[in-house]
């Protein structure tokens, strides 16, 4: 059973968790994590180009 959430909740928890993942100092590649999140909350393609965006400035 999967629980719907509200509109751009999924988008919020990724970069939760991904800026929590960078902070822990994940050995995952910039890439690898923004893979990884848009599995786990099941982002849409538009979500997932954004939170790509989002991110491009602090990928290391």
């Amino acid at each position: 059973m999967t629980t719907i959430q509200p509109e751009g909740e999924s988008l919020r928890k990724a970069v939760q968790w991904i800026s929590e993942e960078k902070k822990a100092g994940s050995t995952r590649t910039h890439q690898q994590l923004l893979e990884a999140a848009g599995l786990k909350f099941n982002l849409n393609p538009m979500e997932a180009e954004y939170l790509a965006r989002s991110f491009k400035d602090t990928a290391s």
